[in-house]
């Protein structure tokens, strides 16, 4: 989705149309979550990008445009210029870290003050 958007609409108040703005994002990003996968693919990852217009937009995480959006709306600018992109994503294994104890033996420790019942 590569769109701009305006923030007044004849006829709509303008916290109507934020919401919408917004409504649309996230209706785009769950639609194309449900897309099938390709093989090889884990998830869709997303790629976006947010401004006040098409030249300056900033990337920014998934989580982060919905508060660019309101952030860009008190600004007093017209319109907003939204980019995200559905891109393949490959999950990466954490590497195991070794623990402070000997290997091999496990410690479990009580969760509460009280000695362990035998």
């Amino acid at each position: 989705m590569k769109k701009t958007f305006p923030f007044q609409a004849p006829g709509h108040a303008a916290p109507r149309v934020l919401e919408g703005i917004k409504n649309d994002v996230r209706k785009y990003i769950k639609r194309e979550q449900r897309k099938a996968l390709t093989e090889g693919v884990d998830f869709w990852d997303f790629a976006c990008k947010i401004g006040a217009d098409q030249a300056e937009p900033e990337a920014k995480h998934p989580a982060e445009v919905i508060p660019a959006i309101d952030a860009i709306a008190k600004t007093g600018a017209t319109t907003v210029y939204v980019e995200i992109l559905a891109i393949p994503g490959h999950r990466a294994k954490k590497p195991v870290e070794p623990t402070a104890g000997t290997e091999g033996e496990a410690t479990v420790e009580p969760l509460n003050d009280e000695p362990p019942q035998e």
